[in-house]
């Protein structure tokens, strides 16, 4: 999948399925776009708030927690909202989610250190970047739930997939038919592509294979 799929063939396929809303808005971009990110969704859910932390209270005790549990090719989500207070990623967790052998992170709030970020090669999808702790504006408040992130549902476990033209989500209980349907068109338009280059025309070409 990871080699030879790309996001518009499979949102493409969602759709075809009847999965009409599995890519997310267009407003989530990646920050390196030759960096591709296919994975297993953890999740985790911030709440905002308007108080400073107390002295014996960790801040950042919900993230400590998910992001020392992740395993190989898991992608963390932090659903985060639309408020834009908060940039909950950073060098740091990219550093420790690196080296658990995570595939990546998303998420629809801010990003920030997007320069020690990209020097790892860690593939991060953003809502916007910007330098806002989320000590003293969010908190954790579940982790491994199903979210709502960048407009779409997503589920632990659910494959998570971005590339330079943005994410889409497929969904763990029909992921063995999308790959199978994926793997079908793909066939499809690689013979397009060849009957194109061959000079056919368009629509000869479409009508024999109908790939577009």
């Amino acid at each position: 999948m990871r080699e030879s799929f790309f996001s518009a063939l499979l949102s493409d396929v969602l759709d075809e399925l009847g999965y009409r809303n599995q890519a997310l808005q267009s407003r989530i971009r990646p920050l390196d776009d030759a960096l591709k990110m296919v994975g297993r969704a953890r999740t985790m859910i911030y709440a905002d708030i308007y108080q400073q932390p107390g002295p014996d209270e960790n801040p950042h005790a919900g993230e400590i927690k998910l992001i020392d549990s992740l395993a190989a090719d898991d992608v963390v989500v932090c659903a985060c909202g639309t408020s834009g207070r908060i940039a909950p990623w950073g060098g740091l967790l990219s550093t420790a989610a690196k080296v658990r052998g995570a595939a990546g992170a998303l998420m629809d709030g801010l990003v920030r250190d997007i320069a020690e970020i990209r020097a790892l090669s860690f593939p991060v999808f953003h809502g916007g970047i910007g330098p806002l702790d989320s000590k003293g504006r969010a908190r954790v408040i579940d982790t491994d739930v199903t979210v709502q992130c960048g407009g779409v549902s997503i589920s632990p476990g659910d494959i998570v997939f971005g590339d330079g033209d943005g994410v889409v989500v497929v969904p763990q209980a029909i992921e063995a038919q999308v790959v199978a349907a994926a793997t079908e068109r793909l066939k499809g338009e690689n013979k397009t592509k060849a009957a194109l280059l061959a000079g056919r025309s368009l629509a000869e070409v479409y009508e024999e294979f109908g790939v577009l």
